[in-house]
């Protein structure tokens, strides 16, 4: 048995020796594998989409009223203020022309629309926009149910499509950066690990904090996640990032170095 027949096939990156495999693996090995991951971080994302915002958008359209806009960056509101259109755990949408504060949601985002801007509050701070001066948008029930029905699946589409090359953009130049760090420690501990294959090792060196991170956005949906803990899980991935970085080098095979002829010069010669 070689020394390269000691590490499993490169097909799981959740241990150590798995994501040590890939350094030995085709690059498109790792990039077949890489991709069946970004489905799964995608699939995650979509489902909390699914499940734990659309509802709170559509039941805020059809709470608006039948007539309303934004016209030259000013709410044209036919209804009551303040108003709590929809309230689900993570998304409330608030009518309040003023800003008066008066309605408060427990919800991990707030959007709150007002005379000329709206206002998106959190537990992080919040942040205000002004509404665009050109053009006419609607601001109604007649108008936006039907597009947003008609335009739901798209945006969960577009969703899983902008996971998934966000995914790959992200981890081909942090593989680039970290290749270097995981040669290093290749080198210093005496394994057989040149660059391309560094390369090859921290690209997946970072899948198992994205299987993390997947998990993570489905217990964050399930309740069993709050907003703080979920932004935990999120530093924490990219910290098992690099421990798998530092890691995983020590499970290849050590580098032995060929002699020249053949001969080990420390070994004495046999007796005649």
């Amino acid at each position: 048995m070689t020394a390269s027949d000691s590490l499993p096939p490169a097909w799981e990156p959740l241990t150590p020796r798995g994501v040590a495999a890939f350094a030995r693996a085709k690059a498109s090995r790792l990039s077949l594998v890489q991709f069946l991951v970004t489905l799964i971080v995608a699939a995650a994302v979509v489902w909390l989409l699914y499940d734990g915002c659309f509802p709170a958008v559509r039941e805020a359209i059809s709470q608006m009223p039948a007539e309303g806009e934004i016209r030259s960056g000013k709410l044209i509101w036919r209804g009551e203020s303040p108003r709590l259109l929809a309230e689900g755990r993570f998304l409330a949408f608030i009518v309040d022309v003023d800003h008066a504060g008066d309605i408060r949601s427990p919800a991990h985002l707030q959007l709150e629309f007002g005379q000329d801007d709206f206002l998106a509050r959190s537990l992080f701070g919040y942040a205000t926009r002004r509404y665009p001066h050109s053009g006419i948008l609607p601001f109604n029930r007649t108008e936006l149910l039907p597009k947003w029905d008609a335009w739901q699946p798209a945006l969960l589409a577009l969703a899983a499509v902008g996971v998934v090359v966000s995914l790959l953009l992200c981890w081909f130049v942090l593989a680039t950066v970290y290749a270097g760090p995981a040669w290093l420690v290749g080198f210093f501990a005496n394994r057989d690990l040149k660059l391309c294959a560094s390369w090859k090792l921290a690209g997946a060196a970072l899948m198992p904090g994205a299987l993390l991170l997947a998990g993570a956005v489905l217990l964050y949906d399930f309740g069993v996640l709050d907003l703080v803990q979920m932004a935990f899980v999120f530093g924490g991935h990219l910290v098992l990032g690099w421990i798998y970085v530092v890691v995983s080098p020590l499970f290849l095979p050590r580098h032995f170095t060929t002699v020249v002829g053949g001969k080990n010069p420390f070994v004495p010669p046999p007796v005649a």
